[in-house]
């Protein structure tokens, strides 16, 4: 056990990746001589059993991490909403 978490739990989630895609990603802080590329991959927890174990804590970076519920009107950075959309799609959820 790291930090509190069990690492099994990480391992199990992380086992199960599926690359939704790699590429340039549509951001502002794009300019003509250094721009973003993004891979996207979804570790998906059908029951929730696993992530219900992982605990998030928040960095510099990313100051309001949480696990949250999400719909279509959820406002996400840059392209970050059409990676969730993959992840609809790939399922055929609703959202």
């Amino acid at each position: 056990m790291q930090d509190g978490i069990d690492e099994h739990y990480i391992n199990k989630l992380f086992s199960n990746g599926y690359k939704l895609f790699e590429w340039y990603a549509d951001d502002p802080r794009n300019t003509d001589n250094a721009w973003i590329e993004t891979v996207a991959i979804n570790f998906h927890d059908e029951t929730g059993q696993l992530t219900k174990h992982i605990y998030l804590d928040a960095g510099d970076d990313a100051a309001n991490v949480a696990w949250r519920p999400i719909d279509q009107n959820i406002d996400l950075y840059a392209s970050h909403k059409e990676i969730v959309k993959r992840v609809i799609d790939r399922f055929d959820a609703y959202w």
